[in-house]
């Protein structure tokens, strides 16, 4: 059953929708930005992940699993948000 959570990381709202054992082949992330802002798995503020059946909750849920996706792709990109330039 899919399951919808809303949460911030660092100031951004995040929409993500978990349905575990999707298709009967994998559990399947979602994950949405307010406003299609970027973030470091995605320039779009869309992305759509599969992984292995029992990831997620092996990773504490959803959220946390976001989270701690976000928070390593932030430090091996060394991401430090959108910036837009007029020049």
């Amino acid at each position: 059953m899919k399951q919808t959570y809303t949460t911030t990381w660092r100031g951004i709202a995040l929409h993500i929708t978990f349905t575990p054992d999707a298709y009967g082949l994998a559990d399947h992330i979602e994950i949405r930005t307010k406003g299609r802002q970027p973030i470091p798995v995605t320039e779009t503020g869309y992305r759509s992940h599969f992984m292995q059946p029992g990831t997620v909750e092996a990773s504490g849920g959803a959220v946390a699993l976001v989270i701690e996706w976000l928070e390593a792709e932030a430090k091996r990109t060394n991401w430090c948000g959108a910036q837009l330039s007029l020049f």
